[in-house]
């Protein structure tokens, strides 16, 4: 293998969903085709390291996953499960199995369609971020079911639920009609949003971050870019995780304590990153209709583009997010806008603002609400309200790093900057 090939993980992570997308369009059987791969990228990953990398990695895994997926479409047990489902999805010409030792030159790369089987409506979230991650980032069951803090067992009966549901469901393995192409890819989308989210900040656990998750919801959004370089929504969507992710390094002290935005050293930022996420924005912007994710990355931009905290350009920040707020029916977006108008209109309005959102049902039980209205009457000099609500929101919370935070905002209102006493020695 040649010194500037890549290490062999990363290639099969790359490879995987292409040899996947192959098996399952020749043979309509995503379940056992994904089984089949596994198996494959388990003995590439026994064999390359020690007798090299083929000349043609690819042709090897789907020759491998190929013969090993023959074998089981023509086991009895599985011929029988599988006969009235193949008969329904394909035509004449296709229902028999191909032989062996057919040629398969596989220059058609079904990745995209792949993606939208695995964000298919007929998911869960939870399922098809599972699955995604599984059969199109490459990730190892193992691997997800740490990123996500569940034993691997839970995880691995979550990933067989979700590829016995697109069996039962009869899910065609192809690119969806035009008339529900939209819809379809909306749900990518979001399935990816959620995916880079969860590793940006996880939810639960004592890291603040998933590193390898975000990393890989950025590498599959870049990869449905490259395949929908005109699509406006998939630019911002990159642009937003690029903007966000670009200010990674600097969220966090020296003992992994959580640093808000307002305190961030931006000498740490990514600027590399922040430059490419700015020029998609700048790129997507003028392009049609505005959809949630282009306007998420025109905040973000507006945050990183500022040289201080002091500089923000809140007033633009503000009415992007009105925009953001009349399109879409996120509390989230909502608690955002107050943040928002709080810096422009100051704290009482936004915690007026907040005080509408008590009533959101959605909003009830999730730490968010608390710590913005903790931030917000620290601002307007009302600390023992604001105690009160980080204490509320720390109790709430079940990420180790924001509770840390939230708990150390409220003991500095308390007792000073230096936080509590030491307790007496003996």
């Amino acid at each position: 293998m040649d010194a500037a090939d890549p290490p062999v993980e990363d290639l099969l992570r790359e490879l995987a969903p292409q040899v996947l997308g192959v098996l399952t369009r020749r043979f309509g059987d995503f379940a056992t085709a994904e089984d089949a791969v596994q198996e494959a990228l388990l003995a590439a990953a026994t064999q390359w390291p020690v007798e090299g990398t083929p000349d043609n990695p690819r042709g090897w895994l789907i020759q491998v996953a190929y013969r090993r997926m023959v074998e089981l479409v023509r086991g009895e047990t599985a011929r029988r499960r599988r006969e009235d489902l193949a008969a329904r999805r394909e035509p004449d010409d296709r229902r028999a199995a191909p032989p062996p030792d057919e040629e398969l030159t596989a220059d058609r790369d079904d990745t995209l369609a792949l993606l939208f089987l695995c964000c298919h409506p007929a998911l869960s979230p939870a399922s098809a971020i599972a699955l995604t991650l599984r059969a199109v980032g490459g990730l190892s069951t193992a691997e997800i079911a740490r990123a996500f803090l569940v034993p691997e067992a839970t995880m691995a009966q979550r990933i067989s639920r979700a590829k016995q549901r697109i069996r039962g469901s009869g899910i065609p393995f192809r690119m969806p009609e035009p008339a529900d192409r939209e819809a379809r890819l909306a749900a990518v989308r979001h399935v990816l949003y959620l995916i880079f989210t969860e590793g940006h900040t996880a939810s639960l656990g004592a890291d603040l971050r998933r590193v390898d998750l975000s990393e890989e919801a950025i590498r599959l959004t870049r990869a449905l870019r490259a395949r929908l370089p005109d699509d406006a929504e998939v630019a911002g969507l990159l642009a937003l995780m690029l903007l966000t992710d670009a200010r990674a390094a600097a969220r966090t002290g020296p003992s992994g304590e959580l640093i808000s935005l307002a305190e961030q050293d931006r000498g740490r930022w990514d600027a590399t990153a922040i430059a490419e996420g700015v020029a998609l924005v700048t790129w997507a912007l003028p392009r049609g209709p505005v959809g949630p994710y282009q306007l998420q990355a025109a905040i973000a931009a507006l945050h990183d583009e500022a040289p201080s905290a002091e500089e923000t350009d809140w007033p633009q920040i503000l009415a992007l997010y009105e925009v953001l707020e009349r399109s879409s029916d996120n509390p989230i977006v909502s608690l955002n806008r107050a943040v928002a108008t709080a810096m422009v209109h100051g704290p009482a309005a936004g915690l007026a603002a907040l005080d509408a959102l008590d009533a959101d049902p959605r909003l009830a039980g999730h730490h968010r609400l608390p710590a913005a209205r903790a931030h917000l009457h620290e601002m307007a000099g009302d600390p023992e309200r604001a105690v009160a609500a980080y204490r509320a929101a720390a109790a709430l919370t079940t990420s180790l790093p924001e509770q840390r935070y939230l708990t150390m905002r409220a003991a500095r209102l308390v007792h000073g900057p230096d936080g509590p006493p030491e307790p007496a020695a003996g």
